[in-house]
């Protein structure tokens, strides 16, 4: 699954942008008080040669856009943008021109530390007044700013509204690429799910003020494996209808998938970006224009339907057919031409009065990728020309290797006649082609097979008739877990050379539609898999849409694979492998608490986790709450006690949870606790190994559980938590604890060796005594005689011990990493991480950490607090995967809860 989710994708289809002109980057002076207020952030101004040159001097005359890089992202990712919009200037001679700004954000780590997006926000803001005022001297002066947001940066820019100072109409356009809209891609502190709930339930909540901004968001499709397209989908509004959400595989012209990078450079995407801002600008004020829907219509021009030609605002209704042209009738109800140095024109008209009782659909396709008109709608009904007619260009959509039109006659009762232009074509080769169809004929239902045939069965239709489109209904296509391989096979009747034929798989209720270009006759495999479940007031279809060749079969078949399943799975679940992971190494650490108060001893912890790690004890509870959470009665309840929604019921919501995914992830989740927790053993008995042959222990060390230069180490990390960086400290703590384990390996092997050794020797002496220990002398001081330490058994039953509670200890650490990288990063600019999101945790860790270090099992199976502590992992497993899902940070608090008991476990 992870190998498919990483590697198995659609191959690059994107072109790299190159500049002609070295790219500068003009450093805006900003006012001292933002400069000092926001130190590591800056603001540039992109230009390339003559142009950079001339921009020096900040008198600038264009429409200001601001670039805003994502999680980690450079300020010098806006070159693509810049550099063509810059080239599509020069074609213009510059009567237009933008002028690219950028953010300097420092590549924070935004998508794992959330504590900087609210001071981005700011930055920005101020950044846009700044921009606005280099202009308020010009004749064409703006008013508001563009924004293209990349990844987090188009999250920075939706959060701009929710600022209490900010002025809405400072923006009118927003463009964001690959930016996780719904929620975080790894929830690792409260301050990012926080950051996330403020914005959605802003602009949720304040829809009616957003409809002078205009949004469009791209996502990347399956390359963009980092932030999955669903995602990247704005809310769904009904009364916010200037949001659109489209995947990049299906915006016309480009149709490749982007990964999560290649999406700010891909040609194909950004020409569609800038060709849509230019066709934006209004004539009059030289700036985008304030007009929503003419915003939208161009937004859907390029990036939705591309009908082929220049987008007009008012396209004139009817046109006249001037030039001198042999009409020619067409009776027939199918009809190609394939059009070589023609040197004159025609038009072909097709009476439809014979046509509309025999057939209900008319479809034509022309190979010359043009912007011309090239089919018309005539209402003459008995001359054999039409001199004015309605231009049905409008109707047509643009494909990779053909535009079509598909009419339904039933719409256009008043025409009598369709109209194809042929104009003259000097060396150009193309072909077109005409044909009339009843629906049902051209329509077949093909039925999806069963999530669970794993591969064993497959649904397939064979196409005999002989026409130019075919429409293959999806049945029952439509969760995110189904996915699904579809292998379409043609067959010609001749071996002539053919156009390439398009196969689309169209999904209604979203724009996330995929397109493949196949030779013919060829076998092509189309994956078939959403980012979007089908919305539950929604009866549509997916639909295969075959753009065939007239003399070809073709044959397609759906076949499922368990690896696909697992796909979708990682693909919209991976974020959650912690929390599963570690809830059940925590019921294995349970396992072992039980079985060392009920039998002295310590089992291994890979026995334990076999033994204690059932889903049958955790998801039946969970499943039952979201059931119950349907009712408003118990909904109130829980309202009531202050419970934070389970998680599984905010993904059912999403369309992004099914019954068995839990299940699955849990199973996951054990395999990798498991080899985890062999790999840790493995390395650990390595590592001692290594330490016995370089150094050889000569006393059994153990000391008592707090010593005052243990309590003076203990309050330095605190210090060290609370002035810098709370995961540095509990870093610091766990490279500590790590030589535990090691020292306890080292001198258990070493005593075995030594006692064993001593038996051979003298059968009448006993070298290992047990001594009774109180709670606060869990072990003998070092400089005791061996004969008063603990035995072998014991420090065994410890080391087990110390082995799970560093392996819980180890993923709190993990989750913890992302703060402390940000931390390093911006060490030059403020020694202490504001906000800190572990600060008060890394304390308590550090306190509890330093006790269980210096403790043994001697001691904890004598407590009266073991059973309760054996029996609170369990319950707190089940809260972990109820609330931790969607809340990563989450999970060390109930990790912190359990050794706080088996702290207490030592001292009572």
């Amino acid at each position: 699954g992870v190998r498919d989710v990483l590697f198995l994708y659609e191959e690059n289809r994107c072109s790299m942008t190159y500049m002609y002109e070295y790219p500068e980057y003009l450093k805006i002076k900003l006012p001292k008080k933002t400069a000092r207020r926001y130190p590591a952030y800056e603001l540039y101004l992109y230009g390339e040669g003559n142009y950079a040159e001339e921009n020096k001097n900040l008198l600038l005359t264009g429409i200001p856009v601001l670039f805003l890089p994502g999680n980690a992202g450079s300020y010098k990712q806006v070159r693509s943008l810049g550099s063509i919009a810059l080239r599509k200037a020069e074609d213009v001679d510059f009567k237009y021109h933008f002028n690219f700004f950028s953010v300097n954000f420092n590549e924070e780590l935004v998508a794992l530390y959330g504590g900087s997006l609210q001071r981005q926000t700011k930055f920005v803001h101020e950044c846009i007044k700044v921009i606005l005022k280099l202009y308020r001297d010009g004749e064409f002066a703006p008013t508001s700013v563009a924004i293209v947001g990349h990844s987090m940066g188009g999250l920075v820019a939706r959060a701009l509204l929710t600022l209490k100072n900010f002025k809405p109409e400072l923006i009118n356009l927003l463009i964001t690429q690959a930016t996780p809209h719904v929620a975080p891609v790894m929830p690792l502190d409260r301050y990012l799910t926080d950051f996330y709930t403020a914005v959605n339930n802003h602009w949720i909540l304040k829809a009616q003020d957003l409809r002078n901004l205009t949004t469009l968001s791209v996502a990347g499709g399956f390359r963009d494996y980092q932030v999955r397209s669903g995602l990247a989908f704005l809310p769904r509004l009904s009364q916010h209808d200037s949001a659109l959400s489209v995947v990049s595989s299906a915006v016309p012209r480009a149709w490749a998938s982007t990964d999560h990078l290649s999406i700010v450079w891909c040609k194909e995407l950004i020409l569609a970006t800038i060709r849509a801002l230019f066709d934006l600008i209004d004539e009059n004020t030289r700036q985008i224009t304030e007009d929503p829907k003419k915003r939208m219509s161009v937004l859907n021009h390029h990036f939705v339907r591309h009908p082929a030609k220049i987008f007009e605002e008012n396209p004139e209704v009817f046109t006249e057919l001037t030039g001198i042209f042999m009409w020619i009738t067409v009776k027939a109800s199918k009809w190609t031409y394939s059009v070589y140095n023609d040197s004159d024109g025609k038009y072909f008209t097709f009476p439809l009065a014979s046509h509309r009782k025999s057939y209900s659909h008319v479809y034509c396709e022309n190979s010359m990728l043009d912007t011309n008109s090239w089919i018309y709608g005539c209402m003459n009904s008995n001359l054999s020309m039409c001199l004015e007619a309605t231009d049905l260009s409008w109707r047509a959509e643009l494909l990779p290797t053909t535009k079509v039109v598909m009419l339904k006659l039933q719409d256009y009762p008043s025409l009598s006649h369709i109209v194809i232009q042929v104009p003259p074509a000097l060396g150009n080769k193309y072909t077109l082609g005409c044909e009339f169809f009843k629906e049902n004929s051209r329509t077949v239902q093909l039925p999806v097979t069963h999530l669970f045939s794993f591969g064993l069965s497959s649904s397939k239709i064979l196409l005999n008739s002989t026409g130019l489109f075919y429409n293959v209904q999806l049945q029952h296509f439509n969760q995110i877990y189904q996915a699904f391989k579809i292998h379409i096979e043609s067959h010609c009747q001749s071996l002539k050379e053919r156009k390439p034929n398009v196969y689309r798989l169209h999904i209604p209720w979203s724009h996330e539609d995929s397109i493949i270009v196949a030779k013919v006759p060829s076998l092509t495999e189309i994956s078939a898999k959403l980012h979007i479940a089908q919305p539950q007031n929604d009866s549509r279809v997916p639909e295969l849409n075959i753009y065939s060749s007239s003399d070809c079969q073709y044959e397609v078949k759906i076949k499922s694979y368990p690896y696909i399943l697992v796909f979708q799975i990682i693909r919209f679940h991976a974020s959650a492998f912690p929390v599963y992971i570690v809830s059940n190494i925590l019921l294995a650490y349970g396992g072992q608490l039980n079985t060392l108060r009920s039998t002295g001893q310590c089992s291994d912890f890979s026995l334990e986790l076999v033994r204690t790690a059932k889903p049958y004890k955790v998801e039946p509870l969970i499943s039952i709450v979201v059931f119950l959470q349907g009712f408003n009665w118990f909904r109130e309840i829980w309202e009531s006690l202050s419970l934070p929604e389970v998680d599984a019921a905010v993904l059912s919501r999403q369309d992004a949870w099914f019954p068995l995914v839990s299940l699955i992830l849990f199973l996951f989740g054990t395999g990798i606790a498991y080899w985890s927790g062999v790999f840790f053993s493995t390395s650990l008995r390595l590592f001692s190994s290594l330490w016995l042959t370089l150094i050889r222990p000569t006393v059994l060390q153990n000391d008592r559980l707090m010593t005052p230069r243990r309590l003076c180490g203990v309050l330095t990390l605190a210090l060290v938590s609370w002035t810098t960086c709370g995961a540095f400290a509990v870093f610091l703590m766990y490279l500590q604890y790590l030589f535990k384990p090691v020292r306890a390996f080292v001198t258990s092997v070493f005593y075995f060796q030594e006692s064993d050794h001593s038996k051979e020797t003298s059968q009448n002496s006993s070298i290992y005594t047990v001594k009774p220990q109180s709670s606060m002398d869990s072990v003998p001081e070092a400089t005791q005689p061996l004969s008063k330490s603990t035995t072998i058994a014991d420090a065994v039953n410890s080391l087990k011990m110390h082995v799970t509670i560093l392996n819980l200890f180890t993923w709190i650490v993990l989750l913890n990493l992302p703060s402390l990288i940000y931390w390093l990063k911006n060490l030059r600019y403020n020694v202490r991480l504001d906000p800190d999101p572990c600060r008060f945790t890394a304390i308590i860790i550090i306190c509890i950490l330093e006790i269980l270090m210096n403790s043994s099992t001697s001691a904890v199976k004598s407590s009266k607090l073991l059973k309760i502590a054996a029996k609170v992992p369990l319950p707190l497993s089940v809260a972990m995967l109820a609330f931790g899902r969607m809340h990563l940070y989450r999970v060390p608090h109930f990790v912190t809860f359990s050794l706080v008991l088996h702290v207490l476990c030592c001292v009572v």
